[in-house]
C-alpha cells in the first residue's frame, strides 16, 4: 500500500476541468491531473433521475494532501455538491511513485 490517492471529480465543461487542474498543479497539490471529457453520467438529484454530459477530472495526489485538495476543489467547483472522491493507490511502478513524491509538496510544507 502507498501513501498515493487518485481524487476523482466530474465537471459540466472542460473549462472548469482545466481552472481545477492548473490550480492543483501550481500550488503542487496535485502531480498531475488528467482531464477526460465526453461522459455521461446518470444519477438521482433532488429527487429525479438526471443524464448529464460531463469531464471525469483525475487527480493524482498523498493522503496528507487529500484534505487541501478537497478545499481546493470545493472552492473553484461550480457545482453546488462536488464529487470528490479519494480511490488509494495500492502500488505502481516506484519510478512514477517517486515522480509523484517530488512532483508534490514537501512533507515539510504539507
Amino acid at each position: 500500500m502507498t501513501d498515493k490517492i487518485v481524487v476523482m471529480t466530474t465537471c459540466e465543461s472542460a473549462d472548469d476541468a482545466a481552472r481545477i487542474a492548473t490550480s492543483l498543479v501550481e500550488k503542487r497539490l496535485a502531480a498531475c491531473v488528467n482531464i477526460l471529457p465526453g461522459t455521461t453520467s446518470v444519477y438521482r438529484w433532488k429527487g429525479a433521475i438526471e443524464r448529464a454530459a460531463e469531464v471525469v477530472v483525475l487527480i493524482k495526489t498523498s493522503c496528507a494532501l487529500l484534505a487541501r485538495v478537497q478545499a481546493e476543489v470545493e472552492r473553484l467547483h461550480p457545482y453546488e455538491l462536488p464529487e470528490v472522491l479519494a480511490l488509494a493507490v495500492v502500488d505502481g511502478s516506484k519510478r512514477y511513485l517517486d515522480w509523484l513524491d517530488q512532483s508534490l509538496l514537501d512533507p515539510e510544507q504539507r
